[in-house]
């Protein structure tokens, strides 16, 4: 392959993960892309779930009978001249494990904000993830269709709660449930708001000048007022389009519009397409990794099993960081230092997938596992051993301790409690000493324990008794010769290990964490751990 068309694939990739609190409108959103992006032909709402339409990206059988988002999928579709891969994340705050390492994939992130709740507190969690990363946020704010907060009101709030500076690209005329359309700002003129099909097809949008008298008509003396007074006060006292603010997260640019009804989708995706990246440098132990190098690279940031239940497959998605894969191509397997053939690579749109036959940085694949990968390995074709900087492995709130009701199913208990952890659907821990007779499991939402013996039972075919446990704090310790007997400890503090065999302290209460860390001044206590 010629070096220029290498560069002008991976120039044309665009991977972005989209986040909210539950109920925002992220699933709805998700799908109106792929509808402009002509990945589907009519979207079917969200609620329609109830007669049996899912969602698009909803595949495994709990999510279909709760209606939740219970994991991360990929979507890949074309647009415009652009390859697009969106990471769908859970929306559910119990599910956010697998959302937070999906944003280590991701490029930058799309933050979707219902504009009658504003920020919520799942948002705030994933948002600090992302601005941990640096990454660029795009801020969505969703259902201008129904009565919602003042636009200057939800302004201050994103920037006072979250911190981050925000710029307005369009203005929503009539919030009090009295919706009219909206102001571009760029380009200087009102796109009116018309329901049209239920936001199952694309919508045409009215568009014309802000003084044109048809328009003024159309929103009356009073709207037209308001808004005019409105975009006087944006311009003066509000902040300035920064694109290097925008690309280094300092500064989010805010879309108004309404995903259910489709108004507002296309000329968001296009400004984003616009403003955002393609596939960026990445930390190695060997410094930045460049995406245009021609070297293939990438990382393992999520696994899945049983995705097909009828095949009990075990699927590793892969994030492309480099260079161009080929079907069939032998790459090393760093970690386990190994040759790997990657025979059996898939790109996915929700539970349909496709063999890919090549893939280029910013790309997401998935790629057969036998049980020889885990979260966090990298793959590369030559012989440097790149190794991609670790995805943190954060602290869950809620533990339970878990047996296999019949012994004579320890086996297949031991495999799936295995294989769950690998895909980072839980955290297991035991007592030093004790072995796996008893097994401690973490996970980060209270709703993950259902979905744990679900799918123990489904899956696996083991029943489990669970005993849950008081702790609601982790801390992982970082000290040269940690001795568990030696170590001071409060009554209510656990001593346990980690999957890798980290020391790891688990507290029932904040107070217990302070007295840990006066006892034992030479220990460093950590939220998080890295794979």
């Amino acid at each position: 392959m010629q070096q220029h068309d290498l560069l002008d694939e991976i120039r044309r990739r665009r991977t972005f993960a989209i986040i909210s609190h539950p109920d925002a409108g992220k699933t709805t959103l998700t799908e109106k892309l792929l509808l402009y992006g002509g990945a589907i032909r009519l979207a079917g709402s969200v609620k329609s779930r109830r007669a049996q339409k899912h969602a698009v990206s909803d595949w495994m059988e709990i999510e279909k009978q709760r209606g939740i988002s219970v994991t991360s999928s990929v979507l890949q579709f074309n647009y415009d001249g652009y390859c697009i891969n969106i990471l769908d994340t859970p929306g559910h705050q119990d599910f956010s494990e697998d959302t937070y390492r999906t944003l280590m994939a991701a490029d930058s992130a799309v933050m979707v904000i219902d504009c009658a709740k504003g920020v919520e507190e799942q948002t705030k969690k994933l948002f600090h993830v992302c601005k941990m990363r640096g990454i660029p946020i795009f801020t969505f704010i969703n259902k201008l269709d129904r009565a919602g907060k003042d636009p200057f009101e939800l302004m201050e709030e994103i920037e006072k709660v979250l911190g981050i500076k925000s710029y307005p690209m369009n203005w929503p005329i009539g919030t009090d449930g009295n919706f009219k359309g909206v102001y571009n700002r760029k380009k200087r003129q009102i796109e009116l708001f018309s329901e049209g099909n239920h936001g199952q097809s694309q919508v045409t949008t009215m568009v014309g000048d802000v003084t044109d008298d048809k328009l003024k008509g159309l929103l009356g003396q009073d709207l037209h007022k308001q808004l005019m007074e409105e975009i006087e006060l944006l311009d003066m006292a509000g902040d300035d389009f920064n694109i290097h603010e925008i690309l280094t997260g300092e500064l989010t640019p805010i879309f108004f519009g309404s995903a259910m009804t489709n108004f507002g989708v296309q000329p968001f995706l296009e400004s984003f397409l616009r403003i955002t990246n393609p596939p960026s440098p990445r930390n190695s132990n060997q410094g930045e990794i460049d995406p245009e190098t021609e070297n293939f690279t990438g990382f393992i940031f999520k696994i899945q099993a049983n995705m097909n239940p009828t095949h009990r497959d075990r699927i590793a998605f892969l994030r492309i960081c480099s260079g161009k894969f080929t079907k069939g191509m032998q790459v090393n397997h760093v970690q386990e230092n190994k040759k790997v053939r990657l025979s059996q690579p898939q790109q996915f749109m929700a539970q349909d997938r496709v063999v890919v036959e090549e893939a280029y940085a910013g790309d997401i694949i998935g790629i057969h596992d036998p049980g020889i990968f885990r979260i966090g390995d990298t793959l590369c074709e030559n012989q440097d051993k790149i190794v991609y900087e670790g995805i943190p492995v954060f602290a869950p709130e809620h533990f339970a301790k878990i047996y296999a009701k019949n012994s004579m199913k320890r086996k297949q208990f031991l495999k799936g409690i295995s294989q769950l952890a690998e895909e980072g659907a839980i955290q297991v821990f035991k007592r030093p000493n004790i072995g796996v007779e008893e097994l401690i499991v973490g996970v980060v939402g209270a709703l993950q324990f259902e979905v744990l013996e679900y799918r123990l039972q489904n899956e696996y075919g083991v029943v489990i008794n669970m005993q849950q446990l008081p702790y609601r704090y982790i801390r992982w310790v970082e000290m040269k010769d940690f001795d568990p007997e030696n170590f001071g400890v409060t009554m209510d503090t656990l001593i346990v290990e980690d999957e890798d065999e980290k020391p790891v302290l688990l507290f029932q209460n904040e107070w217990s964490i302070e007295r840990v860390k006066e006892r034992n001044p030479k220990a460093i206590l950590k939220e998080i751990s890295r794979r």
